[in-house]
């Protein structure tokens, strides 16, 4: 099994929607390190991710720090920022992704990614960028296979698009989210006791009225995306400023 593992990415890996940057923040890729501590004592964990970071930085910031770092197992999970971007270009976002997935694979480590569920369920407001996650979805999974890379196939669950794992900002998983996708790639990757139960969908719920659906799109529009989007006018990002969490590989306390 692994022990040496490294996490790049941006704000969902970084653990952002679980927790808080008062008490720390927990994420994903916490919850992932927790189960394969629990599988070998030897077990070494790093988390390089940095919430807003664009996939070229994930690329320029990230992949050297964590090659010296000599993983046996890296996830990598980054690319949404620039779907949602106006300044999108899907041949270089594809080109940064194989990039860090072929150099990973290279030096001998193993590789985990996702795909990203539909867009339009979670926030609609922003359905017109879900034909480009889409596209880049299909890209994800070339990479992978070409490389031997494992893929959380997020986009293939409806569960994975249901708003109650999701962030009041919609664009950060909350603590259920989290820890679903914990258990997501603890199946990709043959984690012992890991199965498919992870995709299961939650209960049905009753469909909101017309005029709560309204309100909280507007509200959603207002608190949350309209900051996001001035952010990236005035060239701004959420993690200026911020450094790696978890920058050396550490055993799990």
């Amino acid at each position: 099994m692994y022990v040496r593992y490294v996490a790049i990415g941006d704000s969902q890996t970084e653990g952002v929607g679980d927790g808080d940057d008062r008490r720390g923040l927990r994420g994903w890729a916490d919850r992932l390190a927790e189960k394969l501590a629990g599988l070998d004592p030897d077990f070494r964990y790093a988390n390089l991710a940095v919430r807003g970071r664009l996939i070229g930085e994930v690329r320029a910031q990230q992949l050297g720090p964590a090659l010296e770092l000599e993983p046996d197992l890296v996830t990598v999970v980054a690319g949404l920022n620039d779907v949602l971007s106006s300044q999108y270009d899907a041949d270089a976002v594809a080109a940064h992704l194989e990039e860090m997935v072929s150099a990973l694979r290279e030096a001998g480590a193993h590789v985990a990614t996702v795909t990203y569920p539909d867009i339009g369920e979670i926030a609609p407001m922003a359905r017109a960028r879900q034909p480009r996650l889409t596209e880049f979805n299909a890209r994800i999974r070339e990479i992978a296979a070409k490389h031997g890379a494992a893929v959380v196939e997020a986009d293939q669950h409806p569960v994975c698009a249901d708003r109650r794992i999701w962030s009041g900002d919609r664009l950060h998983l909350n603590p259920a989210g989290h820890a679903l996708l914990a258990d997501g790639f603890g199946h990709a990757l043959g984690l012992p006791g890991a199965d498919e139960s992870w995709s299961d969908p939650l209960p049905p719920l009753p469909a909101p009225g017309p005029v709560r659906t309204v309100v909280a799109e507007l509200r959603w529009a207002a608190v949350f995306l309209a900051p996001w989007l001035w952010r990236r006018i005035t060239g701004r990002s959420s993690g200026d400023g911020r450094i790696a969490k978890r920058a050396s590989l550490q055993k799990i306390s």
